[in-house]
């Protein structure tokens, strides 16, 4: 399905009956990578879009933002669903934070997992390093995406296969590009001067062995919160929803459940 937002046609899966419920993806993911969580999340009607760049959602006019991007996610709440609990995945939940503190009438309840509020410089560096590549080198940049895919699963899977459906999903680059670019800007302008704003309940989940995003990210972002609660998922690293399908889906089911 397709919906006209903003500047761009944006793709999304829609499953289940019941309460709406959105579902935002990170970088060099789609909206396929919500499957396992659409197929057990029967009793809600989830809404699982392609961001900005990714998938077979346009670029359209990227500005290299989170502003732009959490602007996308308040449209789709204005436009097909109305006010829902959002569910976002490492940029995704940037994504779905940003929009909490700036339409908090828009998102009663936000689940967050593998999310950082604020980037160090090595992880700023990073990001650069990885659009460099894209932009000069894309066979290398194939490599590095597959390495970087090892280092954020624990217990292992068909590297080759979950590659090249991460690789299919950041298509031309641009997207990824412009995610890069978002994410490197929370080290000048982290997320937690607006946790202020955000009272409504948030529900944060990690993996126990996320060297990505680790625990240290989930306690600056929990303390920044009014009303948030953290949960742990064992033997999983930062891509949980490949290295935990089943205890992933089971926390947001429950999370989503337990706020009714």
């Amino acid at each position: 399905m397709k919906v006209h937002l903003n500047d761009i046609d944006v793709s999304y899966i829609r499953a289940g009956a019941g309460k709406s419920c959105v579902l935002i993806h990170g970088l060099a993911e789609d909206a396929g990578s919500w499957q396992a969580v659409q197929a057990q999340l029967s009793d809600f009607e989830t809404f699982a879009y392609d961001f900005r760049g990714h998938g077979a959602t346009k670029l359209g006019l990227a500005d290299g933002t989170l502003a732009q991007l959490g602007g996308d996610l308040i449209a789709f709440l204005e436009d097909v669903t109305g006010p829902a609990p959002c569910v976002g995945y490492s940029l995704g939940g940037t994504i779905v934070l940003w929009a909490a503190a700036q339409r908090p009438d828009l998102i009663p309840h936000a689940v967050v997992t593998g999310t950082s509020p604020v980037v160090g410089r090595t992880a700023a560096e990073f990001f650069d390093q990885r659009i460099e590549m894209i932009q000069s080198e894309p066979d290398g940049f194939a490599a590095a995406l597959s390495n970087d895919t090892a280092q954020q699963l624990v217990n292992g899977g068909d590297l080759v296969a979950i590659t090249r459906r991460r690789l299919d999903a950041v298509g031309n680059g641009g997207g990824y590009i412009n995610g890069c670019r978002a994410m490197a800007g929370l080290r000048d302008t982290p997320l937690m001067p607006m946790s202020e704003k955000i009272f409504m309940p948030v529900d944060v989940i990690g993996g126990d062995k996320d060297v990505f995003c680790p625990k240290k990210a989930a306690d600056i972002l929990c303390g920044a919160l009014a009303n948030a609660t953290y949960h742990e998922i064992p033997d999983a690293g930062h891509l949980i929803s490949i290295d935990q399908p089943r205890l992933y889906a089971t926390a947001i089911e429950d999370a989503l459940t337990r706020r009714g």
